[in-house]
């Protein structure tokens, strides 16, 4: 008896494995696309993965549902570990009524959700949903709002993490639109609010799957996308490649990783990185490779608002945020999409303890009607409010350009940074030199004789005094203007030195934020 019971489950079993049946299975493939529990197997620890729920089965007694029951309900749900720490994570299964979202898909959801909350671990969704189930209704919605609340509540507590391998519509979207970060891949997975035969028939738009909303619109243009891979195999190790720079939750800091502090030696590679003229651009992202370990930078919205960088890298084995302004874009100047790209990912930081180096070359915020009409205060002033609000340690580096409320901003001494360092190449001023010297010396200029040679003399006196990291390092807003070759030893000191850092806002409930 005991034996038939055994073998009753093992065909449960077997049977819940195969979701919508090898048929959907061999379609899925076909589309170039995993299973839910094959990228399961990808992304986690071999062995790990410990499921739960495998016995749901929706409760619809409506539209013939009722002859329609599969296990699981599209939905594979469970715990396990990646790189041996643990996470929570749930995989919608694209073969079971197209990984359509039901009440009890949801209720499975926001299960292991909220066990993470308890557990203080990581959440990663592998979504891949046609969105709600339309044969439950408000039931499906519900489900939904659910969600989207545990997503909310989870914010700040545990990363959160969406990988997105298939069509997103609707209320699909939102719930990764509330997480930290999201993958996509190219070609396959899409997002949107509504599709493309409903843009056309209420704006007469003609746009495809993928203009509307593949991988490369949502990385390059809209910025919902913080990672596109090629497949998804590169994606779900992207995955495990994130979780090594981050903590399980914010209470803990990530792991330090071994290193050697006696391998750190002067690098005068530091030294030719900026050019002589100061209006020349260069490729920050040269600096920021010789300064993390192993030249292991992992960049977040690479092809978005390319003119300030995001990412993580280690210095002397920790982990760290890299904030910096690229000049190779746009001269390096802030505008609306690269303050709120930044902002964004300093409060991330922020929430879960991970230091912040900020790398300055920036010449202001970008002028024009367009910015202006567009909100460039209340955008610009996201990215000032961030740094402001962070209270981990925070660590700038001024290398050129420090010019005007973006010398503010980039995290400067008066914001809080711990330590704010400069290369003698650094100029901090209000504005750039040639036109500080047309509006301070605008009636002489215009009376003398000799215009040009005046001005060229006005402009190499005022770049003389104040072109330069020395009156502000005078007024203790530079703690130290520093060899470039000096650089790493430099940063990595202080890093560890502010490892015991304690600071704090003020009481209340929450900031409000300039949104």
């Amino acid at each position: 008896m005991e034996k038939t019971k055994q073998e009753k489950l093992s065909r449960i079993k077997e049977e819940a494995i195969l979701g919508g049946g090898i048929e959907k299975i061999k379609a899925q493939h076909e589309k170039g696309k995993l299973t839910a529990r094959e990228r399961i197997e990808l992304m986690v620890d071999d062995g790990s993965f410990e499921e739960i729920d495998l016995f749901v089965k929706h409760r619809s007694r409506d539209f013939g549902l009722e002859n329609e029951q599969y296990l699981g309900d599209g939905v594979v749900t469970g715990f396990a570990k990646i790189d041996g720490k643990s996470v929570a994570l749930f995989s919608q299964d694209f073969t079971v009524f197209g990984g359509s979202l039901s009440e009890t898909h949801s209720e499975k959801i926001v299960k292991v959700m909220n066990m993470a909350m308890k557990l203080g671990i990581p959440i990663i969704g592998l979504n891949d949903s046609g969105g709600a189930r339309i044969q439950e209704g408000v039931l499906s919605l519900g489900g939904y709002a659910d969600i989207f609340l545990l997503n909310t509540l989870a914010s700040g507590v545990v990363p959160q993490i969406s990988v997105i391998l298939g069509p997103c519509a609707g209320g699909a979207v939102y719930s990764p639109a509330i997480t930290d970060f999201i993958f996509m891949v190219r070609n396959t997975s899409y997002m949107f609010v509504t599709g493309p035969n409903v843009v056309k028939t209420v704006t007469h738009e003609e746009v495809n799957f993928e203009n509307l909303g593949g991988a490369d619109t949502h990385a390059i243009k809209s910025g919902v996308a913080h990672f596109v891979h090629e497949n998804e195999i590169e994606t779900l190790n992207g995955v495990r490649r994130l979780l090594s720079y981050l903590p399980s939750n914010y209470l803990e800091r990530a792991a330090d990783k071994d290193f050697d502090l006696a391998s750190l030696k002067s690098d005068s590679r530091f030294e030719n990185i900026i050019p002589d003229n100061p209006t020349k651009p260069y490729d920050m992202k040269e600096l920021i490779n010789l300064l993390v370990d192993d030249q292991d930078f992992m960049e977040v919205h690479s092809e978005y608002a390319e003119n300030i960088i995001v990412g993580f890298g280690r210095l002397g084995g920790i982990s760290v945020g890299i904030v910096a302004n690229q000049p190779e874009v746009l001269a390096g100047v802030l505008d609306i999409n690269s303050s709120v790209k930044g902002a964004r990912f300093v409060r991330f930081c922020d929430a879960f303890n991970i230091p912040l180096l900020v790398l300055v070359d920036v010449p202001g915020f970008l002028p024009g009607t367009e910015q202006e009409w567009n909100g460039i205060i209340r955008h610009g002033a996201k990215l000032l409010f961030a740094f402001c609000e962070a209270t981990v340690p925070k660590v700038t580096l001024i290398v050129r350009k420090a010019y005007g409320g973006a010398y503010d901003v980039m995290n400067s001494k008066h914001i809080r940074g711990d330590f704010n360092f400069a290369w003698p190449s650094a100029e901090i001023a209000v504005m750039g030199p040639k036109g500080a010297v047309e509006i301070i010396f605008k009636k002489e200029i215009s009376k003398s004789e000799n215009p040009d040679e005046l001005l060229n003399k006005k402009l190499s006196e005022y770049t003389e005094k104040f072109a330069n990291p020395y009156i502000a390092a005078e007024r203790g807003f530079i703690d130290d203007v520093i060899n470039p070759k000096e650089t790493k030893i430099k940063l990595v000191n202080a890093f560890n030195l502010l490892k015991s850092k304690v600071d704090k806002n003020p009481k209340k409930k929450h900031s409000n934020i300039p949104l």
